[in-house]
């Protein structure tokens, strides 16, 4: 009982505690939210966090709290304990008797009622703090009640947009000047960046961003509008200021229009957007090679580093694996997504990640390959950037497979797939050496007999491919032992008497002399030697690796497969050059022409016949073609000196929508001749001094003509080119 009551001080003590730490979790996060509404920075609002969870800490010590002060706050708190709670931390050995009980009777009292006595805690004060404090950050900054350094934002001479009036002949009168311009850049929200506010009009933001536009006047305007790209978009009118939003997508060019109390129309100058794509991750493996190879008895791992890089934060990171097991028309892909060893920080900038895979934990097996790569994406909201690596290879090499070239036409492989069983033949000869020392002399050889059986179980197949029809039942069957005469030579049967074996396929001279003209290019298919798919050559190489598999089978039957593996080894690798260079050849397909009848052939008719022609001139399209038009006029109003007309203006805005294509490219190039062939456009008092520089600026922007070498006929004279030169300077 005494030990109950201790746990239940200890444990009201602990509830003591994490509620002291939630009360100053909660103030650190209110102050810390505020101060990121007031600022947007995400570094000082988490230094905010920690200074104010650092000072509450320090002045409410909650790891202070003893067992001692939660003794004395119950015993105030509940009157039943009679000031003896305290008896409950004591040992009852020292205790007298009457002690005693009233310790078991606090112990008793309090495992009854402590769910009833509260801790000292404000958390519902501090909940209110905080919440209202997030809300305090709220409303400042959607309302914008946060008052700004006007100072800051009073536009210099330098950056002050300036209006000009677009009618000349309206009444002169004072225009209206700007006393505050600013704009305000909010960037998404997955890049962290706070917001800027600044009075430059020029603008060079991130994509996605939200620009916010605000102006005010020192007089009264009607119809504020901003100019972008041809478009105009009415300005809101916010108490003395006029304010526009804009989320951007697309670089460009923009200006401010608005007209006076009496009607008046004024202009500003051109201003350029510049837009910075958020570029996508850069992704690049490091410490092994693109194309990797093991051996099937080789420790089958690949380890690897990759080092991924993004501008603003990688968002996500993975490998893409693909195992592919077969060959041909048979072959199966599987694909397996993998991550990386120990994870990694989203939002880094620059990850250094690692992985290790083991082959054989993707059950992969001789010949198998392996295509990996990895894929990364940014934190671009809603469409990320993804990006990835080059395909990287890692194979098992199987001694039987080969890759195969195309010369001139398709190859194909005709080989059957039981042709790898030479191999499986080799490992099992190669097991069965080592095994010699652990198995019995009569299970040695029981096993040697059964591996020269299924070596001349292989060499029939190959025969019967080859066109032998002999001995065709005898690979299906096991072979039963007989009784052999004693004057018979027990090897007969499993040796290769060259001299004898032939002899039924042995034909006399004399029908050799019978052989017709003809006979020597002509297919037999009923002479054995003919009937084989191969050509002589492949049929001859086959022969031989027959005749290997014959003596690798003699000494397996007699029992001595060390010395029948290098005549095993070579009939592999007869196999594995006939494999090779097996083809078949597919018939190329032509057109067939349709039947002419031969009463009409070379008749000469033609009355039947109808002819088809086409012709077609394929002219090259030209490029800036109003640009050109403007030059041309530009250099007739300078040289006749006339007036500037409708069609004229309204040539010089097309040159102009021409022109802001390469202007948004290079704005620092053509902007400020964009703003001259917009001044002409516009219905301003003509300025003849510009039409010289604009026409100088609409040259420099027309691409420079491809050379087109050719011999020209003209006498030229060291005179002449001087003179030349003379009235170049002189025209400067």
């Amino acid at each position: 009982m005494i030990n109950t009551g201790k746990k239940i001080l200890i444990k009201f003590k602990k509830r003591w505690q994490l509620l002291l730490w939630a009360e100053i979790f909660l103030y650190a996060s209110g102050a810390s939210v505020l101060l990121y509404f007031l600022i947007e920075n995400y570094l000082g609002s988490i230094l905010i966090f920690f200074l104010v969870f650092s000072i509450l800490s320090f002045l409410k010590k909650p790891w202070q709290l003893s067992l001692e002060k939660v003794s004395g706050y119950i015993d105030h708190q509940l009157e039943s304990a009679e000031y003896s709670s305290g008896l409950l931390l004591l040992s009852p050995e020292g205790l007298s008797g009457l002690a005693k009980l009233q310790q078991q009777k606090v112990a008793r009292e309090l495992e009854e009622k402590i769910k009833t006595v509260k801790t000292p805690n404000q958390l519902i004060q501090a909940s209110s703090i905080a919440f209202g404090l997030i809300a305090l950050g709220f409303v400042v900054s959607y309302f914008n009640f946060l008052p700004i350094d006007n100072n800051t934002l009073k536009p210099s001479e330098e950056t002050e947009i300036v209006f000009k009036k677009m009618d000349s002949t309206s009444e002169q009168t004072q225009v209206p000047r700007i006393k505050k311009q600013l704009v305000r850049i909010n960037y998404p929200a997955y890049t962290g960046i706070p917001s800027v506010t600044t009075s430059k009009m020029d603008i060079k933001v991130l994509e996605g961003s939200v620009l916010t536009w605000e102006l005010s006047f020192d007089a009264a305007i009607k119809k504020p509008v901003i100019e972008l790209m041809g478009e105009l978009y009415p300005m809101n009118s916010k108490e003395t200021a006029y304010t526009y939003s804009l989320k951007l997508n697309a670089a460009g060019f923009y200006n401010f229009r608005f007209e006076d109390t009496l009607g008046a129309s004024y202009v500003s100058k051109l201003y350029a957007i510049e837009m910075i794509k958020d570029e996508e991750p850069v992704v690049e493996i490091q410490g092994i090679d693109q194309f990797t190879t093991f051996e099937f008895r080789d420790s089958k791992k690949l380890a690897f580093n990759t080092l991924i890089t993004d501008d603003l934060g990688v968002g996500e990171a993975f490998i893409i694996a693909t195992v592919s097991k077969g060959s041909g028309e048979s072959v199966k892909f599987r694909e397996q997504k993998m991550e990386f060893d120990g994870g990694f920080k989203r939002g880094s900038r620059k990850l250094y990640l690692s992985k290790s895979i083991d082959l054989d934990e993707l059950k992969m097996e001789a010949g198998d390959e392996l295509y990996f790569y990895v894929e990364a994406s940014d934190l671009k909201q809603p469409e990320p950037n993804r990006s990835r690596s080059e395909t990287y290879f890692a194979v098992i090499k199987d001694t039987t497979t080969h890759d195969f070239a195309v010369e001139g036409t398709l190859g194909a492989d005709l080989m059957p797939d039981y042709f790898r069983s030479q191999r499986q033949l080799i490992i099992d000869t190669e097991k069965l050496i080592k095994q010699r020392r652990s198995l019995s002399k009569k299970e040695f050889n029981f096993k040697s007999n059964e591996l020269g059986f299924d070596q001349k179980a292989l060499r029939l197949k190959y025969g019967q491919f080859m066109g032998d029809e002999t001995e065709g039942d005898a690979m299906i069957e096991h072979e039963e032992t007989t009784e052999h005469n004693e004057e018979e030579d027990p090897l007969a049967a499993y040796t290769h008497d060259h001299d004898g074996d032939n002899e039924h396929n042995l034909v006399e001279e004399k029908e050799e002399e019978s052989k017709t003209p003809l006979e020597e290019y002509l297919h037999n298919h009923d002479d054995l030697e003919e009937a084989t798919l191969f050509s002589n050559s492949l049929k001859s190489m086959l022969r031989l690796a027959m005749t290997e598999m014959w003596d690798a089978e003699l000494h397996l039957r007699m029992y001595k497969p060390e010395n029948s593996l290098p005549f095993q080894n070579r009939a592999l690798k007869l196999i594995q050059e006939i494999k090779n260079s097996a083809r078949i050849y597919v018939h190329r397909i032509g057109f067939d022409p349709p039947p002419i009848k031969e009463e009409k052939r070379l008749t000469g008719k033609l009355e039947e016949v109808s002819s088809f022609r086409k012709s077609e001139e394929i002219g090259k399209s030209k490029s800036f073609p109003f640009i050109k038009k403007s030059i041309q006029r530009l250099e007739e109003l300078i040289s006749n000196k006339s007036k500037i007309t409708t069609e004229d203006r309204q040539l010089f805005k097309q040159a102009g929508t021409e022109l802001a294509v390469k202007a948004i490219a290079e704005p620092g190039n053509y902007l400020k001749t964009l703003q001259q062939l917009k001044w002409l456009a516009e219905d301003f008092k003509e300025r003849r001094s510009i039409l010289g520089e604009v026409q100088k600026g609409l040259l420099s922007a027309l691409p420079k003509p491809t050379p087109d070498p050719a011999k020209k006929k003209g006498f030229e004279s060291e005179i002449n080119n001087l003179f030349l030169k003379e009235l170049e300077l002189n025209d400067r």
